[in-house]
């Protein structure tokens, strides 16, 4: 995995990430009949917060960016998106990593939505996310705090086993 460090959002990274939407989206929302390429970008700018976002950087090249809203109940993962030519070199996954981390050291539930179809859904599942519910465009995901979750069912034999 390469070397990557997270960084504040700023308003001037808004056009960046509204492109780097566009072209991460693109193939999903081709696939479920949905791609406008002035929706796909005017929603990023409808909703960046630079306050709760982060810029992802491999090499001090801009990467990805990934938001962590907070919610009266939750956090709300929020445009996590990395260029293709990064995507599936674990970059995503130490990333957000992180942020459950200290999601999980705040005793705090994390939500998202995904593309129904997305390979996206096994990077959140692996991490702890499960289906709450879905519709024909998006899946919605939660993942409880990990002081809160049951052990998955090998961690319990090997504990009883001891």
């Amino acid at each position: 995995m390469a070397d990557w460090e997270l960084r504040p959002a700023s308003v001037a990274d808004l056009e960046g990430v509204a492109e780097l939407r566009a072209v991460v989206l693109r193939p999903d929302l081709e696939r479920l009949g949905r791609y406008d390429e002035h929706r796909v970008r005017q929603r990023l700018r409808d909703g960046f917060a630079p306050a709760h976002t982060w810029m992802i950087e491999v090499g001090g090249a801009l990467t990805g960016c990934v938001a962590l809203r907070p919610a009266m109940d939750a956090y709300w993962l929020e445009h996590f998106y990395l260029a293709p030519d990064r995507q599936g070199r674990g970059v995503g996954s130490a990333v957000l990593s992180r942020l459950l981390e200290r999601c999980d050291r705040e005793d705090a539930v994390v939500r998202l939505n995904v593309l129904r179809g997305s390979s996206a859904l096994r990077l959140y599942e692996r991490h702890g996310f499960t289906v709450e519910t879905e519709d024909e465009v998006d899946v919605f995901m939660v993942r409880a705090p990990f002081s809160t979750r049951e052990p998955a069912p090998d961690s319990v034999n090997l504990a009883r086993s001891r």
